[in-house]
């Protein structure tokens, strides 16, 4: 719901979820002011039971605070590079539940496969095309042969995408200025530009990095670790942004 705080300019105030993201474009698109707040930051404000006029009151009440920081309008690029990336993940997260499933299969009939994707997909190399499945009941060939196919597909979707992050990082002028840091990739640069923009929310460097951090503990799947662990989960952290 919106709020409408009175300022001596009007502006217009929604928490920054994704339904009130197309109507804040719209507005701003009338030439209208328009601020976006964190509905992490607008939940302190809301009294008793949630419903719509409890949720406007309580955006209204956070608009005015003045230490109350305020999420930018993002375009339609940022959005559909953010969109991308997820589309990517989830691709990752397929492939990764795929190679769990193989390695299972495997284990079942006393056969141990080493960690890691290329070490695996080296090994099924060996065992398909050279031992014929050896150990394999020709079920279960057809099986692993099918998981490899669908592998080899996934592989090429994610290929697809890494692609366009490295076109787009390259027209891109703070995305390529982020990918000449050492160990920062299209990937990672795609990512963070979509998700930040210019960083301008930001007062210092130390808020990016309390934020990353942040942004990193209260996601489900790292709520039990304690930092940021590798580049692919960064990437997951940006695009869930």
């Amino acid at each position: 719901m919106w709020g409408f705080p009175v300022w001596q300019r009007p502006r217009l105030h929604s928490d920054g979820s994704v339904l009130r993201g197309p109507s804040s474009r719209v507005f701003a698109g009338h030439g209208h002011d328009v601020g976006l707040t964190s509905p992490e930051s607008v939940r302190p404000y809301v009294k008793a039971q949630k419903n719509d006029d409890r949720d406007a009151e309580g955006i209204a009440e956070a608009a005015t605070r003045p230490t109350m920081r305020f999420v930018g309008l993002k375009s339609q690029e940022p959005l559909d590079m953010q969109t991308l990336h997820r589309s990517r993940d989830r691709l990752v997260g397929e492939r990764t539940a795929l190679i769990n499933q193989v390695r299972a299969i495997l284990l079942e009939r006393a056969i141990v496969a080493p960690q890691g994707k290329r070490k695996l997909e080296q090994f099924l190399t060996v065992l398909m095309d050279e031992q014929r499945g050896a150990g394999l009941s020709p079920r279960m060939i057809t099986r692993v042969a099918d998981a490899r196919a669908q592998w080899a597909g996934l592989d090429q979707r994610i290929a697809a995408f890494d692609t366009e992050f490295i076109r787009w990082t390259k027209e891109n002028e703070d995305a390529r200025r982020l990918a000449s840091i050492p160990g920062v990739g299209p990937t990672i640069a795609s990512a963070l530009i979509a998700a930040i923009g210019k960083g301008e929310t930001f007062e210092h460097g130390r808020d990016l990095a309390a934020w990353l951090v942040w942004s990193h503990l209260s996601s489900p799947p790292a709520a039990d670790r304690s930092f940021l662990a590798s580049a692919s989960e960064a990437t997951d952290i940006f695009a869930s942004c």
